[in-house]
């Protein structure tokens, strides 16, 4: 090696060392002004009757921000799920055929918790279902954190967060306090939501109970507790036991539908009626219209629990998933006008199916899990660029076919 090349490489090897040392001392540096607002928070937290053994114990270790949490808020997807594949990702035969299973194998208890707080036990099947795939990411260290450490990163490191992660973050050191867990297991998603049903630590704190017994509210490891703080929570924002959350309907073509709140019969008289042919069962009760994908997709009448569901997450997706899948692990039909999609829908079992093939052919890395997120979309999307296939990225059986002859 000539003296330029050694001058080259020394340069570079140099500048590699500086930009090593420079990154390292920015890291230092952060963790340096996190630990101090830990401490500034030591006194916060006090004046809000944590003391000073529980505030140590939750802070033990946690000696800077977590970038994985930062990472998570900073990245906001452009892309908005349709109306069917959220549906799809929720109401399919696994949440199903999972959810009445687990009905036989808790129904002493679920007896036990219907009975005391009045809302249907299929309906905390499904919330169970959708906020943690019936406790399975609890068992996921990708998914689940230490919730101490995610929301004072939050608190600390995020500006449009940061009231909401200091009022969780003392309501879960409340938590800590009065014992119902302890630090290493008050673990929660990056935002802090907690246990089976999703809690976030205020709503912990209102709405939780101790329904085994055993002295502790313990959503993380007690499924009693985590249903029948889910039903306390419906129930005091005011479930109607023995109600639906709503009915699918069929709309008469040619006319608009007023918006607002009417009774069934006045939805009756101007030709909405049930999708299965049969009579509302409760004609005065008040009902609003929701059609979510318009014309072309299923249309419902909402009731005053779908409403209440909505307290949950305020959202309406979110509610009719979970009421047309509480309906189905019940027992009863599912949608008599399904969702308009693009493409033939697979079953959850062929979803994964697809998911294995794009693995195999090292499309995608992803967990097999039958929902299609964007990792599966890009896999798909990276399948039919190489074969020449307009890239939509839906997971049909056009595409599933095409796998199956590799």
């Amino acid at each position: 090696m000539n003296a330029q090349a050694i001058s080259v490489a020394a340069t570079r090897v140099a500048a590699a060392i500086g930009l090593f040392l420079a990154l390292a001392m920015s890291e230092a540096a952060a963790d340096a002004g996190f630990q101090r607002w830990v401490s500034q928070f030591r006194s916060v937290a006090a004046k809000s009757g944590i003391n000073g053994n529980t505030f140590d114990r939750a802070f033990r270790g946690v000696t800077a921000p977590d970038p994985e949490v930062l990472e998570k808020a900073r990245y906001q997807p452009e892309f908005r799920a349709e109306v069917w594949e959220y549906f799809d990702n929720r109401v399919n035969e696994s949440a199903i055929t999972i959810g009445r299973q687990l009905a036989r194998q808790w129904k002493p208890w679920l007896d036990h918790i219907e009975a005391k707080f009045g809302v249907d036990r299929h309906i905390l099947l499904a919330i169970w279902s959708i906020e943690s795939n019936y406790g399975e990411i609890l068992k996921n260290d990708r998914v689940m954190r230490n919730a101490v450490r995610s929301l004072a990163t939050l608190a600390y490191a995020d500006k449009r967060r940061a009231k909401y992660a200091r009022q969780q973050l003392i309501a879960a050191l409340k938590i800590l306090q009065r014992g119902d867990i302890d630090v290493s297991h008050l673990t929660g998603s990056w935002a802090g939501a907690l246990g089976h049903t999703q809690f976030i630590p205020t709503s912990y704190e209102a709405y939780a109970v101790d329904v085994d017994g055993d002295g502790r509210r313990d959503i993380w490891n007690s499924i009693p507790d985590a249903l029948a703080t889910a039903a306390n929570l419906l129930a005091r924002n005011g479930w109607r036991t023995g109600h639906t959350w709503g009915y699918e309907v069929s709309l008469p073509g040619g006319r608009k539908f007023p918006g607002g709140s009417m009774s069934l019969d006045r939805w009756a008289s101007i030709g909405v009626v049930r999708a299965n042919g049969k009579d509302f069962p409760r004609g005065g009760d008040n009902a609003e219209l929701k059609v979510l994908q318009g014309r072309d997709g299923p249309a419902f009448l909402m009731t005053k629990n779908f409403f209440v569901l909505k307290r949950y997450n305020n959202a309406d997706k979110y509610a009719l998933a979970v009421g047309l899948l509480a309906d189905e692990i019940a027992g009863y039909s599912g949608l008599q006008r399904d969702w308009n999609r693009p493409f033939t829908r697979l079953t959850s079992s062929e979803t994964e199916e697809l998911q294995r093939r794009l693995s195999a052919l090292g499309y995608y890395n992803g967990p097999i899990d039958g929902k299609i997120g964007s990792g599966s979309r890009d896999a798909i999307k990276a399948l039919q660029s190489r074969l020449g296939l307009t890239q939509d990225g839906h997971p049909s059986k056009e595409v599933l076919s095409t796998l199956r002859r590799y």
